[in-house]
């Protein structure tokens, strides 16, 4: 835990919940070990979304399509979301939630590696999730921020790895130390890049907030 557990569990005790369908799908979700937004990560997006009021929105990794959903519905401007998964076992679970939810038309999924799919994406997003493979995020950051504008918002899920990111690589499991270096590398370079102006906060299992300069 980033932050002590009691307060996590606090703090989440105090959340009001999302619509009846979004609750569903979370539960449907945590029961078939399918790993989704933390509370309190649901409930930074929807504050976060309430005030840069995306109209084009990008999300790298859908899985079954929680977070995709539940920034359509707490939106509070129309708008469109592309959003990208590789799992071919989720995909067509996140096209019948979509069609369950009644979003079809306001989303597009594509399918495949994210690396490439971002290389053939043109134009800009307002708003840009980053929640997919954490060892690709610095892989994917000069296509991520090819298609920001100035403005542009980009925010990445669980940056810190369960507070691993600040333990020497060699305390690290060697099964996980290319993912360590990877994703240190990715925040120094949030925090470095000239384009870019980054917050690193130790909510949920870390996010960094990057706005286009």
């Amino acid at each position: 835990m980033i932050v002590e557990e009691r307060m996590t569990t606090y703090i989440n005790s105090l959340d009001r919940g999302n619509t009846p369908f979004l609750n569903e799908l979370e539960q449907e979700a945590l029961a078939a070990y399918v790993p989704i937004i933390r509370k309190e990560m649901q409930s930074f997006l929807k504050v976060m979304l309430s005030i840069i009021k995306p109209e084009n929105i990008l999300e790298v990794g859908t899985a079954i399509g929680f977070s995709t959903l539940l920034m359509c519905e707490y939106n509070p401007v129309p708008c469109q979301i592309t959003t990208i998964e590789n799992y071919p076992v989720r995909i067509p679970i996140a096209r019948e939630n979509f069609k369950r939810a009644g979003r079809e038309d306001q989303i597009t999924l594509l399918e495949g590696d994210a690396t490439e799919v971002l290389k053939g994406l043109e134009g800009s997003y307002d708003f840009i999730f980053m929640d997919a493979a954490k060892g690709q995020y610095i892989h994917f950051l000069p296509d991520v921020l090819r298609l920001m504008k100035k403005g542009s918002v980009l925010i990445s899920d669980n940056v810190l790895q369960d507070g691993d990111i600040i333990e020497s690589r060699f305390l690290v499991e060697r099964r996980n130390r290319t993912i360590h270096k990877r994703m240190r590398d990715y925040l120094f370079e949030l925090k470095h890049n000239d384009q870019l102006m980054t917050s690193v906060v130790p909510l949920g299992d870390g996010i960094t907030i990057s706005t286009k300069l």
